[in-house]
């Protein structure tokens, strides 16, 4: 049996679990609880402790004595194992329970090989020994919806108990000429709404998903643009620390005093992140306390404006009176037929931190993402996503599987993809599986690595994994690594 959680209210969904889990026990049964991340996992166990007593078993990579933690699962008392994504494989004796929460979080998918999804591992699993999977979110994936909606599995929907906010979307392409032509990173509504909340001695949030001071660096003269040597991705540059870094390899480098071609002596910037944020704000609210939420800055409670990327929804602690999100169409308009849903996944946890004024700056106000919120309604933002899912034959209608291949010689490996692609195409069944693409890779090159992949689609994915495994089983090439992976995020 597989249920589905929706909890619009954020935490709500630990009191179903917390139940769940006390029957599972009282039955003499085993419970799984997995979470994205360690501090998630170490908060899970507290939690259980103070509210049932329980000493729940830790499990996640690198721990300290690891093969032996696995190894004492295997007596045969109910436990309660709390962890990461591998503890969905815990060898527990009559289990009874499996829990994943924040269910459609990328984390959950190991991008290394073997590659698998927790989620589908343990909805496996309890297919073949027959226990129950609970699946928890405020802002379900797609997957998960439609497992709900079109196979069944049981629903349930946690209202949420405060008030909603007052929800605003800004048009940005409907700006003032002024703010048009400075290239305004907030809109003069914003500024007022700002100005509102801080003459009231109340906080602010802006959210922007981008770390550091701009996102690109180039000469004004020759418009050379400064790339990682490894992966040939635009530097972002951090103020504080005066470097250009790579936020794929973690490239580091000095910003040149001159450009590298044309010896001209002025590096240009461009794209905003947190950094370019907060020197806006302290331009505009001189008066005003702002803190940028991060590793170094884990408490803002003295701020006036807290800046922040996605990790302040893990701070579910937090209240703010207003909160504004900035850039995000710059995730809605990836090259990802996921980009929405990624998309409203922040917004639906961002709404969860206030209860006051909400506002969105996009060039896309009609979009079904933004229309959800003004609409109160989140079935409405997951009636249009799967309908448009279905027209394009997409995950959860069909199954994708990519075939990646990677080298360091990039003609060679274009060469490779482009003999894969024609043997796949030759040897598909065209009544039941799709060849679809040959592409380069996005990124294209990391860490002096050059990938390109083949796409593939078809209804099965059993059969698609069987046939791939048939078709590249003999498909060898010196100095290319190729790897397969089944409805890849």
């Amino acid at each position: 049996m597989v249920e589905l959680i929706h909890d619009l209210d954020g935490r709500a969904r630990w009191d179903n679990y917390l139940t769940e889990i006390k029957n599972a026990l009282e039955n003499k049964l085993s419970v799984i609880i997995l979470l994205p991340d360690i501090p998630d996992v170490l908060k899970a166990r507290d939690l259980l402790n103070k509210q049932l007593g329980i000493a729940a078993r830790l499990l996640y990579r690198k721990q300290p004595n690891e093969l032996e933690e696995w190894l004492k699962l295997k007596s045969t008392e109910p436990k309660v194992i709390v962890g990461t994504r591998s503890a969905v494989f815990a060898p527990l004796a009559d289990l009874g329970l499996m829990i994943i929460d924040d269910e459609g979080n990328s984390v959950y998918k190991q991008e290394q090989v073997p590659h698998y999804h927790a989620r589908e591992a343990g909805i496996l699993r309890s297919q073949l020994e027959g226990f129950k999977v609970i699946l928890g979110s405020r802002a379900p994936s797609l997957e998960s919806f439609y497992l709900s909606r079109e196979k069944g599995s049981r629903y349930t929907l946690i209202p949420r108990k405060k008030a909603y906010p007052e929800i605003k979307i800004i048009d940005t392409r409907h700006l003032s000429f002024a703010e048009r032509k400075s290239k305004a990173v907030l809109s003069k509504s914003l500024e007022d709404a700002l100005y509102s909340v801080l003459n009231e001695k109340g906080k602010a949030l802006l959210f922007l998903n981008r770390k550091g001071f701009a996102t690109s660096a180039a000469c004004h003269n020759c418009g050379k643009l400064l790339k990682c040597p490894r992966c040939n991705l635009s530097l972002v540059y951090h103020f504080k620390e005066d470097i250009l870094s790579c936020h794929y390899c973690n490239f580091k480098m000095q910003l040149p005093e001159i450009c590298p071609q044309c010896n001209a002596g002025y590096i240009k910037f461009s794209g905003a992140g947190t950094e370019k944020i907060e020197s806006e704000l302290s331009r505009i609210f001189p008066q005003a306390r702002i803190k940028i939420l991060d590793s170094e800055n884990s408490s803002v409670e003295d701020a006036d404006i807290t800046i922040a990327t996605s990790g302040v929804i893990k701070q579910a602690e937090l209240e703010f009176d207003l909160i504004a999100v900035l850039g995000i169409d710059n995730t809605l308009n990836r090259v990802d037929f996921r980009a929405t849903e990624k998309a409203f996944e922040l917004l639906a946890g961002l709404l969860t931190l206030t209860s006051k004024k909400f506002l969105v700056q996009t060039g896309s106000p009609g979009h079904h993402c933004f229309q959800a919120l003004l609409k109160k309604d989140v079935n409405f933002f997951y009636t249009e996503e799967l309908k448009q899912r279905k027209q394009l034959s997409f995950p959860p209608y069909k199954h994708l599987a990519m075939v990646r291949l990677r080298g360091k010689k990039e003609d060679k490996v274009k060469a490779v993809a482009e003999l894969c692609f024609e043997k796949l195409k030759k040897d598909s069944p065209a009544d039941s599986i799709e060849i679809i693409s040959v592409n380069p890779s996005s990124p294209a090159k990391l860490r002096n690595n050059f990938y390109w992949q083949v796409l593939l689609r078809s209804k099965n994915a059993f059969k698609l994994s069987a046939f791939l495994k048939n078709s590249l089983k003999d498909f060898r090439h010196s100095g290319i690594i190729v790897t397969v992976d089944i409805d890849p995020l």
